[in-house]
């Protein structure tokens, strides 16, 4: 490979290197954000705004009656 060839797909892979660490940080930024505003909003901790049976209540109180027991 000459040296000019050398050059050409060192640059290249410089810059693919600093675009995958862009790539990887964006992502981090953008989920850590959606998951810790889930986190503040009290999504996940069991006292959240919304009324009636979780989806994960729902299925234990399916499974339960189910199996024979009751759905309370």
């Amino acid at each position: 490979m000459t040296e000019a060839a050398k050059k050409v797909a060192e640059s290249a892979e410089h810059r693919l290197d600093r675009l995958a660490e862009d790539v990887r940080m964006r992502f981090d930024r953008i989920v850590k954000g959606r998951f810790s505003d889930q986190v503040k909003s009290g999504r996940f901790s069991g006292q959240g705004t919304q009324g009636g049976h979780g989806a994960g209540q729902a299925r234990s109180a399916r499974h339960r009656r189910e199996r024979g027991g009751s759905a309370h």
